[in-house]
């Protein structure tokens, strides 16, 4: 069987702006090590997949940033969407261009693919490898869709969840998705046992994939075939932007999540729980739960001055710390600084950094996006 991997990375990462930008968006940059958030995605599954097995699909501003990242990946593996339309047409733009490379190699049905992010915390990594190895191993031999389940650790209402049937076995059919729920919901769910946050990766055969697509979203599934034999013969092209000949199809696509656009619907989903620890890293406030605190739980990068504070972030990543921050009092704040910006919000609002970006859009102020 062929593993293949797939890594969705065509977000903006708008509320991690200052420091997120169009050409450098949070998949882009050092949250949460030394490595970028990109390369740490890369490294989790080193020994199971190849490097010239792993696609990333992107937007096209990012495809020659992303290169330059990751220059162990052959550059044409690095795939610009047409059009932005959600993680629907996103996984079915990666399968076609997976079957199309493979075609003379592999049947669909050898292929496997993980769908992976790089906007996530995963610790250990060999609690990782080992999960995933499990999950490729089921998927091979079951026609199933497959996700990874995180076991909650608190009554989160920023996650989706999805309920298992109730057993002990490691992979479980999954019985319902559930939006981000209630704070009395997600408290029902922590207790209950049988919910997972949905961790947003996903495993398949690409024969189960492109036939499960076909019954539950025929108006992108019907597409992939044909957009698989544009890719015949093009597959080892590097190119700049989008493949053109894909741009009339993608235009077609409804802007719909892979969740509920295939997921909810299908009657062959499973959950494998995970065997490691997880977190979304979706605004600044994350930042809490993964980075090292001082005394105060103060988390600070660039040398800043801090009096009184306490619970607070501060990111000076202004050139060589060129520009100095004093804070006095702050609690429960976020600070941001770069050398043209500077984002100040407290903790309890930090979802609303994206309300700046969309005024700086509204306003033409690109330069500072």
């Amino acid at each position: 069987m062929k593993k293949t991997a797939v890594i969705m990375a065509g977000g903006s990462g708008e509320r991690f702006w200052p420091l997120s930008r169009k050409r450098k968006p949070k998949q882009l940059l050092k949250l949460l090590s030394d490595k970028t958030m990109i390369e740490e995605s890369i490294q989790r599954v080193d020994g199971i997949i190849a490097p010239e097995d792993i696609f990333i699909i992107t937007s096209e501003v990012l495809v020659e940033p992303i290169r330059q990242c990751l220059p162990q990946l052959p550059p044409q593996n690095v795939i610009a969407e047409p059009y932005k339309r959600n993680t629907a047409p996103c996984l079915a733009l990666a399968a076609a261009f997976i079957q199309a490379k493979y075609q003379n190699e592999f049947k669909p049905e050898e292929i496997l693919i993980a769908v992976l992010t790089a906007d996530q915390s995963i610790n250990p990594e060999d609690g990782f490898k080992k999960t995933i190895v499990q999950i490729f191993d089921y998927v091979a031999k079951n026609e199933v869709l497959s996700t990874i389940g995180i076991v909650p650790n608190r009554p989160e209402t920023g996650y989706g969840y999805v309920q298992v049937e109730v057993g002990q076995d490691l992979i479980r059919p999954a019985v319902k998705f559930h939006e981000k729920p209630s704070l009395e919901k997600a408290h029902e769910f922590l207790a209950d046992g049988n919910y997972f946050w949905n961790s947003g990766m996903f495993f398949w055969r690409l024969d189960v994939f492109n036939n499960s697509m076909i019954k539950f979203l025929p108006e992108v599934g019907n597409q992939i075939l044909p957009m698989a034999e544009l890719y015949k013969g093009n597959t080892e092209i590097a190119f700049d932007s989008s493949f053109e000949a894909t741009r009339p199809i993608f235009e077609k696509f409804p802007d719909l999540s892979i969740d509920y656009g295939l997921m909810e619907k299908a009657d062959n989903v499973v959950t494998a729980k995970a065997l490691f620890d997880w977190d979304d890293i979706g605004a600044w406030d994350s930042l809490d739960r993964i980075r090292e605190k001082d005394e105060a739980g103060n988390i600070q990068t660039g040398n800043p001055i801090l009096i009184d504070s306490k619970n607070t972030t501060v990111l000076n990543e202004s050139t060589n710390s060129h520009i100095k921050f004093a804070g006095i009092g702050l609690e429960d704040f976020v600070v941001v600084i770069t050398d043209d910006s500077v984002m100040i919000s407290p903790k309890s609002r930090v979802q609303e950094v994206k309300k700046a970006v969309e005024i700086m859009k509204k306003s033409g102020e690109d330069k500072w996006l």
